[in-house]
């Protein structure tokens, strides 16, 4: 695949209804999720699920990027291929999570600011090398008592800026990734507020930073109540909150937005995405880059066995086709019978 700039690899991943696998979980993370298994977190384990995934057939013609980590980019299949190889001869491009998580943001109990920026510039560099065509970096913005702090939105904003703008001179695309999470009592409206503010801090910083917003893709939180919030807002509710806080924040120039699924089910995230694109979307593509909420259902279905490896496919390609018929409006709740 021959691309003449950055934003012809940003266009590729979110054309045509396709979206985003986010397959970088950490280690300590895949840990968690293989827990819930019973599957020991080995690094052969490992490499054995993400295979299972990259190998599927919903893999072609859904997916236009995966986001892998750190160990993965390196690893070979078991027909001795590299995991980068098997994704783009799935019509997919690599990426690679950059950031290194999460510290607290003056010694705060409840607020952090992302790490890595020190040696940044070094990474992107060896990971353009290995194959990666674009990156991503994640901001965390809680809502509480008195928070989010300005203060705190706009120092992750302006790491998110920094970021973008060193994933760029190393020839690879950004994913922007100020996510404000789901966890709490907060209302619609509290989130609908700490996300217009995240989003006006960050492209204000890109602004600042001269990133190419063409050559960019935004990975936001969609506008819902908290997950511990009895008072849940409808699927329509979502779709129009969020679309209202997003044609106000974020430039017509962007290729794409690929919504993070932040906890949402398989189903209401795809089902959000849908209302979306029914009630005519943006200038920008509306799709995904789900993590759980691409991979739960294939997860459950593989347990660690290689006799379950067709059917856990079969459970991720469906997901995989959900998704890109919601990233086009043509999904509906009766595809899932």
């Amino acid at each position: 695949m021959n691309f003449s700039g950055l934003s012809d690899i940003a266009r590729y991943i979110v054309a045509d209804g396709k979206g985003i696998l986010a397959a970088d979980e950490s280690n300590p993370t895949c840990t968690k999720r293989f827990d819930s298994i019973s599957v020991e977190s080995t690094e052969d384990n490992r490499r054995n699920y993400r295979e299972t995934l990259f190998t599927s057939e919903g893999m072609k013609n859904n997916i236009g990027g995966t986001i892998l980590f750190d160990e993965t980019i390196r690893q070979k299949s078991r027909d001795g291929r590299l995991l980068t190889e098997v994704i783009i001869a799935q019509g997919a491009l690599p990426g690679i999570k950059v950031d290194k998580g999460l510290n607290p943001f003056n010694e705060s109990d409840n607020e952090t600011l992302t790490q890595g920026l020190d040696d940044l510039d070094e990474r992107c560099s060896e990971y353009e090398k290995l194959g990666a065509k674009f990156t991503k970096w994640r901001a965390v913005i809680n809502i509480g008592a008195d928070i989010p702090k300005q203060e705190c939105i706009d120092a992750n904003m302006d790491a998110l800026a920094q970021y973008a703008k060193i994933a760029q001179e190393n020839n690879m695309v950004p994913i922007v990734e100020p996510e404000v999470l789901m966890e709490g009592e907060h209302s619609a409206e509290d989130c609908l507020n700490a996300t217009s503010r995240s989003l006006k801090s960050l492209f204000d910083f890109l602004d600042n930073y001269n990133v190419d917003i063409t050559g960019t893709l935004l990975k936001p939180n969609m506008i819902t109540a908290g997950s511990d919030n009895p008072d849940q807002i409808s699927e329509d509710e979502v779709a129009s909150l969020t679309l209202e806080c997003l044609k106000k924040h974020v430039p017509d120039d962007l290729p794409g937005i690929a919504f993070l699924s932040g906890g949402q089910s398989d189903i209401k995230a795809t089902h959000h995405l849908d209302a979306m694109n029914k009630m005519g979307g943006g200038p920008w593509k509306l799709t995904f880059s789900y993590g759980r909420a691409l991979q739960q259902s294939a997860l459950k279905t593989w347990l660690g066995k290689v006799e379950n490896e067709e059917a856990a496919q079969a459970a991720f390609s469906h997901r995989a086709l959900m998704n890109r018929l919601a990233a086009s409006g043509k999904w509906s709740p009766d595809l899932e019978k």
